[in-house]
């Protein structure tokens, strides 16, 4: 879990656009962030695994 801080601040628009960062939108992580989803990987596999992103399959071949 990220610092409530580091998510406050990064919410407040910045003084030069490539200041800009993704966050996770659930746990507030900075790395390893999906576009397509908003969220990161380990909120992903956690949300993905209990079916609750529409469309994503747990792959098996």
């Amino acid at each position: 879990m990220a610092k409530t801080c580091l998510m406050v601040k990064q919410r407040l628009t910045p003084k030069f656009k490539v200041r800009y960062y993704n966050r996770c939108k659930h746990c507030g992580r900075r790395r390893a962030y999906l576009r397509k989803f908003g969220i990161c990987r380990v909120c992903f596999r956690k949300y993905a695994s209990t079916g609750l992103i529409p469309g994503v399959l747990k792959a098996s071949w």
